[in-house]
């Protein structure tokens, strides 16, 4: 390692080694916890329970029974903000530094192109992102498989789970580095960046966890079930919240006209007005990869353009 590379590990070493801490801390938190969430599904408490509803009683009192998922959930939380923390941390100072110091000027005056200083350092972040985030959705995904789908557990359309597990989790990651290296050029202040960062990849989660409860890039299935028989079951769906009622030309209408939930009221409700059927819509859980992927897609397609723009703007900002 020499030259250009030599003087990025120089300059970030820190933030890898930063990260190899948290990487180590999440790992033994995770089997930690994990290995008591094995234990007490060993234990049988959980054997009289399903995948629904959404919550398992307990025997002796129909109480809501849970795993502790809550440390699970945290390690999620963290995977969601990474984007807004690498962006800040990393991405904002990675060129920001240089340009407020003026230190650059020296850096391209021993024969070193703007492009080929710009390669090394963004190469050695995004390597560290990628390895960085791509352990924690791991990590994450291994912690919850015992748990996953469970009416004790967590289900796959949690925010947690949706977006702090998979390939999503990547991509974001580096369209967080992305606004941030963007953000440093731009402002020539690193505090300047990085609040620009922390504004725009948090504009940037909530559009995506948006884009998830709107379905706005995976449209739900219909579930229709044929006069007043039961509806078929949730299990683990995500529904949409929305349902009701068909008549014979195939219109849809409001389950509030007939809010009976089965038996005799209602079919004397839904002949009264004319209904067939019933309906709901929710996304399958194999919808999980087609979120994942759409959002890969996505943040992914982001960082590209973020970073192309960036090199592009080189020539002009240094």
């Amino acid at each position: 390692m020499r030259g250009t590379l030599w003087l990025a590990w120089r300059q970030q070493r820190a933030l890898v080694v930063c990260g190899a801490v948290v990487l180590v801390a999440a790992a033994a938190l995770a089997a930690y916890f994990r290995s008591g969430m094995l234990d007490d599904l060993r234990s049988g408490l959980f054997d009289h329970c399903g995948p629904g509803p959404l919550y398992c009683g307990r025997p002796e009192d129909g109480l809501p029974q849970f795993l502790d998922v809550e440390p699970l959930r945290l390690l999620g939380a963290l995977n969601i903000a990474l984007p807004t923390l690498i962006g800040m941390f990393w991405g904002a100072p990675l060129l920001g530094r240089d340009r407020e110091l003026g230190t650059h000027r020296m850096v391209l005056t021993q024969g070193v192109g703007r492009a080929q200083w710009f390669a090394s350092r963004f190469a050695l972040a995004a390597a560290g992102t990628v390895a960085l985030s791509g352990s924690l959705a791991l990590l994450f995904r291994w912690w919850w498989e015992p748990a996953a789908n469970r009416s004790y557990g967590v289900f796959w359309y949690e925010a947690s789970a949706l977006t702090g597990s998979g390939p999503a989790t990547v991509a974001a990651a580096l369209s967080g580095l992305a606004v941030g290296t963007l953000a440093g050029l731009l402002t020539r202040r690193v505090l300047s960046a990085m609040a620009w960062t922390l504004l725009v990849t948090a504009a940037v989660t909530v559009l995506v966890q948006w884009t998830h409860r709107a379905r706005l890039l995976v449209p739900p299935h219909r579930y229709v079930s044929d006069g007043w028989q039961p509806k078929p079951p949730m299990g683990d769906k995500w529904s949409t919240g929305h349902y009701g009622m068909v008549t014979a030309s195939g219109r849809h209408e409001d389950a509030l006209n007939c809010p009976h939930p089965s038996g005799r009221e209602l079919m004397e409700c839904m002949s009264q007005h004319g209904y067939v059927a019933r309906f709901y819509e929710a996304n399958p859980a194999g919808d999980y990869w087609t979120f994942q992927w759409s959002d890969t897609a996505l943040l992914g397609g982001l960082a590209l353009a973020l970073t192309a723009v960036t090199v592009l703007l080189l020539r002009r900002r240094v």
